[in-house]
């Protein structure tokens, strides 16, 4: 195991499953105090245990960051379990409902924007000062392709998501020279437990792009670990696709 982030307490929302997860397996392993927070508490003890088994620290957060003082709760949890400091913050959980726009609800517009902006921001609101504070840490926010061009049905995740790059950048203006570095990774088609349902779609989507398949959970976390580490240091408000150059050609 890696000592990288020894001494260093990172947060990861929607770390019970798919990317999230992988986040935290790849935090921990580089040695990072891992502050793992979903709404599923079997599945949550579960991803502790095996960062535990494999030598790592972790601790489990329940939250289901439906509003701002969900989030404000949560980022005071993790204050506590990682004694008193968070140091890297990775605004993971997010919800990505596609259809059509008339189909669309009030209130998945207002469930979608909860947990896609309104969390992350809270989040950020009430960690980063302090990380600013010590003159360190490192926020890195999980966006999506989809906010960077049209797709019909995706428009409300990914304008969710397109807020969240322009926050990603406003933050790193904000917070960069107090020493708080904020950037974002930019998943493309990624085969997870909450992509499954799209089937051979997601290969189809997967297929316009060099890589021709879809990415996996693993890969994007390697992304989020060098962005929330060291050799990162002179990356801000910086934009990392990860999607097998879907976006670029």
């Amino acid at each position: 195991m890696s000592t990288e982030l020894h001494g260093r307490t990172a947060l990861v929302t929607g770390a019970t499953s798919g990317i999230g997860r992988a986040v935290a397996l790849a935090l921990a392993s580089q040695g990072a105090h891992v502050v793992v927070s979903g709404r599923d508490a079997a599945r949550g003890d579960a991803t502790v245990a095996e960062i535990r088994a494999a030598g790592g620290t972790a601790d489990f957060a329940a939250a289901d960051l439906a509003d701002a003082g969900t989030a404000r709760e949560l980022a005071a949890r993790a204050t506590e379990l990682g004694g008193g400091h968070v140091d890297i913050l990775v605004n993971n959980a997010g919800v990505f409902p596609f259809g059509p726009t008339a189909g669309t609800t009030p209130a998945d517009v207002d469930r979608v924007l909860a947990i896609n902006v309104t969390a992350p921001y809270f989040l950020v609101a009430a960690l980063a000062p302090a990380m600013a504070a010590r003159g360190q840490g490192a926020v890195v926010n999980v966006t999506t392709m989809v906010a960077e061009f049209g797709a019909a049905g995706m428009g409300l995740y990914g304008a969710s998501k397109a807020a969240l790059v322009l926050l990603t950048k406003s933050w790193a203006a904000e917070y960069g020279p107090a020493g708080v570095r904020v950037n974002a990774v930019s998943p493309g088609p990624t085969r997870t437990e909450g992509t499954a349902a799209m089937g051979e779609a997601l290969d189809q989507l997967a297929a316009a792009g060099p890589a021709g398949r879809p990415g996996l959970p693993e890969e994007v976390a390697e992304a989020v670990v060098f962005l929330a580490g060291d050799g990162a240091g002179f990356v801000h408000g910086a934009v990392l696709p990860v999607d097998g150059g879907r976006i670029a050609v």
